[in-house]
């Protein structure tokens, strides 16, 4: 009998998306920016929380665009073929700097952006964290941006019901962010953020692992699914 996996599917990828080194250290970047300067832990809150709100939006807003867009263009069994190729070598990448970390080609955010956080982060303010927030959700979709990629496409393909597609982003989205609720929780009842960096820089190479490793396994179901060589009850 058929069983429908997609919430396992979408919930794993989510925990192991959340934890991508990419989104933890530009956040992590924005909170000792803040501090440093400011030294006011509401206003760095307020920032904090602004800005995890205008990503979670875009990322969620992305996803429903890309959902509609191939689902109107009835794409989604060819498309699976080639995400499920693409995410397949992003998870390589991705296990390479497990081993390698840093060498040769990485999914990481471009320096010049992380410069332009950088110099953003030391003036801005709670409005402008939106579009921080947005921009920075943007630059990072290299880095970010596979399991999203991958999960969107099962999702399409799938072909469920509009409001069932909308929840499994919206849950998908909160489960990638919730890791930077914490760290700004955690920050703002006065853990350093020193603290939560080596933690970050300690186990990056592990975070990059486990990323990868789904990353490979969703590209090759992508593609088992695509030329229905195993078939799932996806509604």
């Amino acid at each position: 009998m058929a069983v429908d996996i997609t919430w396992p599917v979408v919930i794993t990828t989510a925990l192991v998306d959340s934890i991508n080194p990419c989104a933890i250290g530009v956040l992590i970047l924005l909170i000792s920016t803040l501090i440093v300067i400011h030294n006011n832990r509401k206003k760095m809150l307020a920032v904090g929380t602004i800005y995890i709100a205008a990503v979670y939006v875009t990322y969620f807003l992305a996803g429903i665009g890309l959902l509609l867009f191939i689902q109107r263009l009835n794409i989604a069994q060819p498309l699976s073929i080639v995400v499920g190729g693409l995410v397949i070598l992003m998870g390589i990448i991705e296990v390479k700097d497990f081993f390698w970390y840093g060498r040769g080609i990485s999914l990481s955010i471009a320096p010049k952006y992380v410069k332009y956080i950088e110099n953003y982060a030391k003036r801005v303010t709670v409005p402008g964290a939106i579009l921080l927030g947005a921009f920075v959700a943007a630059v990072e979709l290299p880095c970010t941006g596979g399991p999203y990629l991958a999960i969107t496409t099962w999702i399409a393909q799938a072909k469920t019901l509009p409001i069932k597609a909308l929840y499994y982003l919206l849950v998908y989205n909160f489960i990638f962010v919730l890791p930077l609720i914490v760290i700004l929780a955690l920050v703002y009842f006065g853990v350093k953020v020193q603290k939560i960096k080596r933690w970050k820089q300690n186990y990056r190479r592990w975070m990059r692992l486990a990323i990868g490793l789904v990353l490979i396994a969703l590209g090759i179901l992508l593609i088992l699914i695509a030329y229905n060589i195993i078939t799932f009850s996806l509604q």
